[in-house]
C-alpha cells in the first residue's frame, strides 16, 4: 500500500509549504506552456465570430493562429485558400 508523501516529512510546519509551494510551481508551468504554445501571449477566452475568423485568416497568412504580419504582400496561395467557398451559376 502506498505510503502518502505528506507523511514523509515529520516536520509540521514544513509539509503546508511544501504543499503550497508545489501549486505554485505547478501553476506556473502550466501558466507557461500555454504561453509558449501561444507565441507568448496571453490566452484567449470568450471568441467571438468575427475573432474566429480574423483568428483564421491569421493561420492562413503566417501558419499560426496568433501570428501577424507587418509585410503588405499575400503569401503565395493565399486567394486560394479561402474558407468561403462559392459555385459558379450560370
Amino acid at each position: 500500500m502506498p505510503v502518502p508523501w505528506e507523511a514523509l516529512i515529520p516536520i509540521r510546519y514544513v509539509s503546508p509549504c511544501l504543499l503550497t509551494s508545489m501549486f505554485a510551481v505547478a501553476g506556473t508551468l502550466l501558466n507557461t506552456s500555454k504561453r509558449a504554445q501561444n507565441q507568448w501571449k496571453p490566452v484567449r477566452y470568450n471568441i467571438d465570430a468575427w475573432e474566429e475568423m480574423m483568428m483564421d485568416r491569421d493561420r492562413r497568412l503566417t501558419g499560426h493562429l496568433r501570428g501577424q504580419k507587418t509585410d503588405t504582400t499575400p503569401p503565395e496561395g493565399f486567394e486560394t485558400s479561402s474558407a468561403w467557398y462559392s459555385r459558379q451559376v450560370s
